[in-house]
């Protein structure tokens, strides 16, 4: 009999976790044996009344926090008006004045053109056939480590292979991956852009290379920053070759990194940006936002989607630039990430394990190597201070090629004490699981 859900859950977390074991397949992850009942701003309760400061921020969707009173207005607003007609059909002003917003917020002394689809992985796959519509070509290079989606072809485009490609190929052709710099882990700018020129060498010819596509900060890689010099060689080959540079800002923009979008800190300017995650403050929503002349390639119905820009998710997204607008949220976004670095390296300085404390703005993450040797990931240690913090009632995430980082994506409306809570956990968490 279905349950009144008004009503709060009467099963605890094992009873559902067992419900849920029962009907859904194993390969649907749940890092964490807990069910959520309700959650305000940067705090979680789930259906036992625990409370969990949330470093997550549901993977980098949340930057407004949870339940932010100015989102949900938005949202109950549209709904008293229409939630669903489909724009090709029949269209929307949200839709088209989220347009005009990203685009005017978006670098790039020329003219923009935007469109919204669902998800992260959506808005890859249409900046990819955008690519391929204005070039003609097919090949598409890629970096180690980057993380771009679970389609086939965004999964084809990731860098990583456990867990999101283990026995799901083939994956689509012509698809090419260079090496992302990581002065860490010894790859130079000089090391990356020359794995790019042997890929035209011995795998492709530049002539057919329709897109280069680059994180500005690698999320599920390990939160690693594209170095100026870099992106700067990039847009210099892309030029050279008539190649597409396009930022994947699905996890890094929306203000995460101090800018609206990661890649105004750059020196040069991409040709097309994805955008997803945060900027619907939680309602499922994508864009591809880029130069005109190469948006405007793919013929009429070549883009699109049934639930693309949804009136109720472009309600959401319209709350979410003014919120940021009126609480300064770009301004905090640099504040909390100077909080949580010099925090993290207070703590770095008592633990040889955190081999390195980096990101931009508010987008930061520590690496954990055993005796700080960034040549010994400590994928163990991660998983025992993770585990350790969700029992004390902190949700974190864990990332990197070797699963040795734990990054922070918590809402930008966190207060400080709220923060230096969560800092405070963590350390406890170190002191534990250093001992274990």
């Amino acid at each position: 009999m279905p349950r009144d859900s008004s009503k709060p859950s009467s099963q605890n977390n094992a009873e559902l976790i067992a419900r849920r074991r029962a009907v859904m397949p194993a390969g649907v992850g749940q890092t964490y044996n807990v069910f959520v009942d309700r959650a305000v701003n940067a705090e979680v309760w789930d259906v036992e009344g625990k409370r969990y400061v949330d470093f997550s921020g549901g993977i980098a969707v949340l930057n407004t926090g949870h339940q932010h009173p100015k989102v949900i207005a938005a949202v109950k607003a549209q709904l008293d008006k229409v939630h669903h007609t489909c724009f090709q059909v029949l269209a929307y002003e949200p839709y088209v004045e989220l347009c005009e917003r990203l685009v005017a917020l978006a670098p790039g002394n020329f003219a923009k053109k935007a469109f919204l689809l669902t998800t992260g992985a959506e808005a890859v796959e249409n900046a990819i056939k955008i690519a391929r519509s204005a070039t003609k070509r097919q090949a598409v290079i890629a970096f180690g480590g980057g993380f771009h989606g679970r389609t086939l072809l965004t999964m084809g485009l990731t860098g990583k292979v456990a867990p999101y490609k283990t026995g799901f190929g083939p994956f689509p052709a012509e698809i090419y991956h260079a090496k992302y710099p990581n002065a860490m882990h010894g790859v130079s700018v000089a090391d990356a852009i020359a794995s790019i020129e042997a890929i035209f060498k011995y795998d492709v010819e530049a002539e057919r290379v329709a897109a280069i596509i680059l994180e500005p900060v690698q999320g599920e890689g390990g939160f690693y920053v594209a170095p100026p010099e870099f992106v700067k060689a990039v847009r210099a080959l892309c030029d050279q070759h008539g190649i597409v540079m396009i930022a994947d800002e699905v996890q890094a923009g929306a203000g995460r990194t101090g800018t609206w979008l990661a890649c105004e800190q750059w020196p040069v300017v991409p040709d097309l940006i994805t955008m997803a995650k945060s900027i619907g403050g939680g309602f499922p929503i994508s864009a591809v936002i880029g130069k005109a002349e190469i948006m405007d390639k793919p013929q009429p119905g070549g883009l699109g989607g049934t639930y693309a820009g949804s009136p109720i998710a472009c309600a959401a997204a319209l709350a979410v630039l003014d919120v940021f607008e009126e609480e300064k949220l770009l301004d905090r976004s640099k504040a909390i990430g100077e909080l949580l670095t010099t925090g993290f390296k207070a703590m770095a300085q008592r633990h040889k394990s955190i081999a390195d404390v980096r990101g931009m703005g508010a987008m930061v993450a520590i690496e954990l190597c055993k005796n700080g040797d960034p040549h010994q990931p400590d994928a163990e240690l991660t998983k025992r201070v993770c585990n350790e913090a969700i029992e004390r009632g902190l949700v974190l995430l864990s990332c990197g090629v070797y699963a040795n980082v734990i990054r922070v994506l918590v809402p930008l409306t966190a207060s400080d004490a709220l923060l230096q809570e969560g800092l405070q956990i963590l350390g406890d968490c170190f002191d534990v699981a250093t001992r274990a």
